[in-house]
């Protein structure tokens, strides 16, 4: 019982938590991306031009955010910098595609972004490439 109470950090356990979200927040995320993607490839552009940039452009940025920068956060690869576009296409989800919808239509992308923020605070732990690109160095206490 002591133990399950504790508030003491397992670094192996949040270290392979940082593994499981990021392949799976990732994952799911790229069932979003992927049809974006194929959306984009096929010339058919049906897309939300919430920025005024075009809808061409709106869906480039958001293919980016949701299939590259999933890909990123799959592989363990530039995390931090790979959760800014996903935070900003969240936001984006949440107070403009789904700003005036009830707080069901905004619970996903608010778990998202939940996560992502996570991601960016935290970084991508030791599974990961960008471990290895620092030389399996984390930072000690």
């Amino acid at each position: 019982m002591k133990r399950t109470l504790s508030t003491n950090i397992n670094s192996n356990a949040v270290n392979f938590w940082l593994f499981v979200a990021r392949v799976a927040i990732g994952l799911f995320m790229l069932t979003h991306g992927i049809p974006k993607l194929q959306s984009l490839m096929s010339g058919h552009v049906k897309f939300a031009d919430p920025f005024g940039i075009g809808a061409t452009p709106s869906l480039i940025l958001s293919v980016f955010a949701e299939f590259i920068c999933s890909v990123l956060l799959i592989l363990g690869l530039a995390v931090r910098l790979a959760a800014i576009p996903l935070i900003i296409n969240m936001f984006t989800a949440i107070f403009i595609a789904h700003g005036g919808q009830p707080f069901a239509k905004k619970e996903l992308a608010l778990m998202y972004l939940l996560i992502y923020l996570g991601l960016l605070l935290i970084g991508a732990g030791k599974f990961s490439i960008d471990h290895l690109i620092a030389g399996g160095k984390g930072r000690r206490r």
